[in-house]
């Protein structure tokens, strides 16, 4: 929008009668006055400033503005019928303008001059935005490098732990066997197969981020009963730990079209993580529903919560809750790979959660996923 500052009216109406006849947005001040209200609430890409005026001259206004942090960019033209001499006119730059026209005007070069600085103005404002978002894009580079290095040091950490485990129990294997001890070589043995066991999920998680990456995750989509599924997934889950009482409601009649070890492996997650955050619980419910044409699945713990402002983030690749991974081990991507899966069965996953109460991690899936099976 352009602002025409001058005390005669004739001069305001030919300007502005001008200005719109080629397009321009027009707004007009009488005084210097109230040309600098007018620049306090509005945002102007060019004002045309007379000189002589009572009270607040052209130049008293533009020294005005240029204290102003919102509108010391904005282009000044100074008009003015008398003072053309170079004293004036260098006092009119100095003051903080850009050009000076002396009157009459010449609406052909005003008109000229007029469509230069809104060329400077539209440049300037796209190298702007161009600027903003290389900046933006430098961030996000810089916060995924250190999301990467954050997550190679926790990788690290994470599979030597099992390692180191499985090292010192095939050490104390040796020793039993030299002693021929066999309860205790058993124990030792168990023991072992835990840890490795660790490791393969861990590694199983590692290579389902690198398919995710590349796009190369496969899906062998099959009618199958979900309750079945979850018959399974709950024996598997108790017997690893018996202390845990998981509680299931509802019923799902109908087959679903999915991938059931990816579906099992999202409800193994939510489980899991359900009693990893539930320290001195006792219990998991597990909801099903058919919703119409979809199935709903939740998984509800009573543990310790996540904050609101948290879980957007939880399904995010390596993100992992501050308050959390000081206490619980893990990479965080497991949430991540489950969020892709549901994904990719045309589905929804999300969380509901109250700090100090528990969470409900829940995916909906369509009986019949649209996708191609890859």
């Amino acid at each position: 929008m352009i602002l025409i500052v001058d005390d005669t009216p004739e001069n305001l109406i030919s300007l502005k009668k001008v200005l719109e006849k080629n397009n321009f947005e027009v707004d007009t001040a009488s005084s210097g006055e109230e040309a600098l209200k007018k620049v306090l609430k509005n945002e102007y890409v060019l004002i045309i400033l007379d000189v002589q005026m009572p009270g607040m001259d052209g130049f008293e206004v533009a020294e005005a503005i240029s204290g102003y942090s919102k509108a010391r960019e904005t282009a000044i033209i100074f008009l003015s019928a008398a003072n053309t001499e170079n004293k004036f006119i260098t006092k009119g730059y100095s003051s903080g303008g850009l050009d000076y026209i002396t009157k009459p005007v010449d609406m052909d070069i005003l008109l000229l001059k007029v469509k230069t600085f809104y060329r400077i103005y539209e440049q300037s404002r796209k190298l702007i935005e161009i600027q903003k978002a290389l900046l933006d894009e430098i961030e996000f580079r810089k916060q995924a490098e250190r999301k990467k290095d954050e997550f190679i040091s926790i990788a690290s950490h994470e599979l030597k732990t099992p390692l180191t485990s499985v090292k010192g129990y095939v050490q104390l294997l040796e020793r039993s066997i030299e002693k021929g001890d066999v309860p205790t070589l058993k124990k030792h043995l168990v023991k072992a197969q835990i840890q490795l066991e660790k490791l393969n999920e861990l590694i199983t998680d590692l290579l389902d981020i690198s398919k995710i990456e590349s796009g190369k995750l496969k899906f062998n989509k099959q009618p199958f009963m979900i309750d079945a599924l979850l018959d399974s997934v709950t024996e598997i889950i108790h017997q690893s730990n018996p202390e845990f009482k998981i509680i299931r409601t509802g019923t799902a009649r109908k087959e679903i079209c999915a991938d059931e070890m990816r579906i099992e492996q999202v409800i193994i997650n939510f489980l899991t993580n359900a009693i990893k955050y539930s320290p001195g619980t006792s219990e998991i419910h597990i909801k099903v529903e058919e919703r119409g044409d979809h199935i709903y699945v939740g998984v509800k713990d009573f543990g310790i919560g996540i904050d609101a402002d948290q879980q957007k983030n939880v399904f995010e690749k390596f993100y992992r809750v501050e308050e959390t991974a000081i206490h619980f081990q893990g990479l965080g991507i497991g949430l991540y790979i489950s969020a892709e899966i549901i994904r990719r069965h045309d589905g929804e996953v999300g969380v509901q959660s109250i700090p100090g109460e528990g969470s409900e991690f829940y995916f909906s899936i369509p009986l019949y996923s649209t996708s191609e099976t890859d």
